[in-house]
């Protein structure tokens, strides 16, 4: 049975947060978090909240042992994107796009 948990609207590009994703798709759950936890990049601690939840999901909810619990599927789409703009050269307006993302993990027992 999976479980899913999805973190949604997270300030950071979805671009940066695959980089995070694929280092720990296919692992084992802890193993997964000690992964994230020696990561530098800040990314990693978002991620490793999702990946918290969702091995709290399936430990609460369907009972599953969570060192049994295997990262099956791990992804990251677009969220929204905030416009602003900043003065550029002559007079001219440069765009600047503040870009989210919707973080989903899904955990499988082994």
């Amino acid at each position: 049975m999976e479980v899913v948990a999805t973190a949604r609207q997270m300030r950071v590009s979805p671009r940066k947060v695959r980089l995070v994703l694929d280092t720990v798709r296919g692992k084992n759950a802890e193993e997964a978090l000690t992964i994230l936890s020696f990561l530098p990049t800040p990314t990693a601690r978002t991620v490793a909240k999702v990946v918290k939840s969702a091995v709290a999901n399936a430990e609460n909810n369907y009972q599953m042992t969570p060192s049994q619990l295997r990262i099956v599927r791990a992804f990251a789409n677009e969220g929204q994107v905030l416009k602003r703009y900043r003065a550029g050269a002559r007079g001219r307006v440069n765009p600047i796009r503040r870009r989210y993302s919707h973080i989903t993990v899904v955990v499988e027992e082994e």
